[in-house]
């Protein structure tokens, strides 16, 4: 089939995007002689890169093919490339020190990339290398502040190890599941540090904190500030731990309309230390964004969930790295060390092949928050570990914290959402969205109250607010959030809840899909449109918290005109991924009764791991085999090249 033709009908099956095929044909204006078929792979890279991947393996051609259900043109020319090897052109070269300037696609083994993503990976394995190389020598009574803040530790230990590697070099990562303690870890590492630095020198290390959306941020200001008060160190340390945690756009000094920040490596960021939560929302461009602004000096910690989705852009940076983590893969030397400095016998780990990187990777393996008896804490466990079969059983039989609908018409799916009845076993039980509308009008400031008083209000209605959340794996059609959303609207209307369904109206929670750099909110920020006093009778205005700046724990309350939030949708649902970085009493999950390739084991996961108290989930039995059965796959080169190289002796 000729070229255009191939395009124009994978257009129109929706397997090519617009843009992939607007890439393949600029290619071809560039090159009037490049081969169709290297035009073609063009193009599915460009399409591969939106799914999240780095690159295109030719050698994965065939399980592509397979996966995807390729039609029978696109298989031929898989497997004429499989037969005749990647035609050549003068945009195409391999990858390598001395590869021409401005040629978009590079080979590097069987591994296609776009240009960009081939320096990015490169530099992010590069800069994390370098890193990890660079050990540093234990300070004196390193050992001695380690116990003090870790008193009574029963050995292993995992936050006690995951503190000392984290303390010992330039670079280290503590990854975990929901409620085991990554936060915790990280406060009394601060501690640590700046308690060793203190009593050598007379300036503090410089440490900033940073999560890769505002609500992520705001999670991680107000659990810091939980663990902060027992944190047990002098004065001066306490001062010198900030509490301020920004995005990292705003760390980095986003532009408006380009990708490049104001700090790189010739305006590196002024700090000793940098510490990133949600780790596994980051993508390879962002990774190589902070790398690139970091100071040679500074020491670089990233917390996250492995196990989560990974982020929406290109790249599974965390799982890349902590690809090995789960055997640990320790060394002798970092056995006997941590015997030595923590007591902790970690002796089961350690693996004859050890890599220098696994000696920088720190795995809490202990739920505080999902006990034994915890059914989100079993579901979560038996998802995580591919039990189709405990899944079920786990909900056939739900404890009190599980609800599973098989099946669910309109009705039953606004039932859901808008009483909460799936989970409501007790008395007690999170409500859905009625709760929050009702708490609106319960507690509405009297007529003349202070300005206090609404601001508190607000500040409890978006708490109440966050108490349940609807979940969907898909944006669009009748499963996605955006029906969903103009359903949930219509449903509400209905009984009386919402004054409107359409426009601006008290009670509709919004969601920015971009950042909006001149009011200080960032993509994927929730807030909630409130009718508050005003001189000629009352306004709506949308109420958004953002992270308090000290150790207090609290929030920033900021109202906003709705007419200044141009890129803010309808946030009764929230798709899977937007719901990363957020934690709510009752997340309830909707699944499509239709495979689909976003459905993996990690968006079930994530969806489970977002609830607190109440998990309930809507979907079939067979669906839930079928995600469950389906891991997340990103094509990368980034775990090959942080690999071949042994642990140091």
């Amino acid at each position: 089939m000729p070229l255009e033709a191939l395009l124009d009908r994978a257009l129109e099956q929706q397997r090519l995007r617009p843009l992939d095929v607007a890439f393949a044909r600029f290619l071809a204006g560039l090159d009037a002689n490049m081969p169709p078929a290297l035009l073609w792979l063009a193009a599915v890279l460009s399409r591969q890169l939106a799914d999240g991947h780095l690159c295109l393996d030719l050698d994965l051609l065939p399980a592509l093919a397979e996966e995807q259900d390729w039609p029978a043109e696109w298989r031929a020319q898989a497997e004429a490339l499989r037969t005749n090897g990647l035609p050549t052109s003068h945009l195409l070269a391999a990858g390598g020190d001395g590869m021409p300037a401005n040629v978009p696609l590079v080979l590097d083994g069987t591994r296609l990339y776009l240009r960009r993503y081939w320096n990015h990976e490169r530099a992010v394995a590069q800069g994390i290398l370098e890193r990890v190389a660079r050990g540093a020598a234990p300070a004196a009574h390193f050992a001695d502040e380690l116990a003090r803040l870790f008193p009574g530790a029963v050995a292993p230990d995992w936050q006690r190890i995951a503190c000392a590697l984290a303390a010992r070099g330039a670079f280290g990562v503590v990854t975990g599941g929901p409620g085991t303690g990554k936060t915790t870890t990280v406060v009394r590492l601060l501690g640590l540090l700046q308690t060793l630095q203190l009593r050598e020198h007379a300036e503090p290390l410089r440490i900033r904190l940073a999560a890769p959306t505002g609500k992520a941020a705001a999670r991680l200001n107000a659990s810091i500030s939980a663990q902060f008060a027992q944190l047990d160190v002098d004065a001066a340390v306490r001062a010198a731990i900030p509490a301020e945690v920004l995005t990292l756009h705003r760390l980095l000094g986003a532009r408006p309309d380009t990708r490049r920040f104001r700090h790189d490596r010739r305006n590196p960021l002024h700090l000793d230390v940098l510490v990133v939560d949600e780790a596994s929302m980051i993508d390879l461009e962002m990774m190589a964004a902070v790398l690139d602004a970091l100071p040679e000096s500074a020491r670089l910690i990233l917390l996250g969930d492995k196990d989560q989705l990974s982020s929406v852009e290109a790249g599974a940076v965390l799982g890349d790295l902590c690809r090995r983590a789960e055997a640990g893969h320790y060394d002798a030397a970092t056995a006997q060390w941590l015997r030595a400095t923590t007591g902790d016998d970690v002796a089961a780990f350690v693996q004859a092949d050890a890599q220098a990187l696994d000696q920088r990777i720190a795995m809490l393996r202990t739920s505080h928050r999902f006990g034994t008896a915890s059914g989100i804490g079993q579901l979560a466990r038996a998802v995580n570990a591919g039990d189709a079969t405990a899944t079920l059983a786990l909900l056939q039989a739900p404890a009190g914290d599980l609800a599973w609908l098989p099946s669910a018409d309109a009705d039953a799916l606004a039932e859901l959402a808008i009483e909460g009845a799936a989970a409501a076993h007790d008395g007690d039980a999170p409500g859905g969205l009625r709760h929050y509308l009702d708490w609106l009008r319960s507690h509405r400031p009297a007529a003349g109250a202070a300005e206090a008083a609404h601001a508190d209000w607000a500040h409890g209605a978006l708490q109440a607010f966050n108490r349940f959340q609807l979940l969907c794996a898909l944006r669009r059609g009748p499963y996605g959030v955006e029906g969903l959303n103009r359903q949930l609207a219509a449903a509400l209307h209905a009984r009386g809840l919402i004054e409107d369904e359409h426009g601006w109206y008290e009670g509709r929670p919004v969601l920015l899909t971009r950042n909006d750099y001149g009011l200080g909110l960032m993509n994927g920020d929730i807030g909630l449109c409130l009718r508050l006093p005003a001189a000629d009778g009352t306004r709506l205005a949308v109420a958004f918290l953002a992270a308090a700046t000290d150790h207090d724990g609290g929030t920033r309350l900021r109202f906003v005109a709705p007419s200044r939030l141009v890129d803010a949708e309808t946030a009764f649902a929230l798709t899977v991924h937007k719901s990363q970085g957020s934690e709510f009493e009752h997340a309830a999950l909707l699944l499509p009764p239709e495979p689909n390739g976003v459905l993996t084991r990690e968006l079930l996961y994530t969806a489970i791991t977002r609830a607190r108290r109440r998990f309930s989930l809507v979907g079939s039995a067979a669906i839930i085999e079928q995600t469950i059965a389906r891991r997340t796959q990103r094509h990368s080169g980034l775990a090959a090249r942080l690999a071949p190289h042994p642990a140091a002796p």
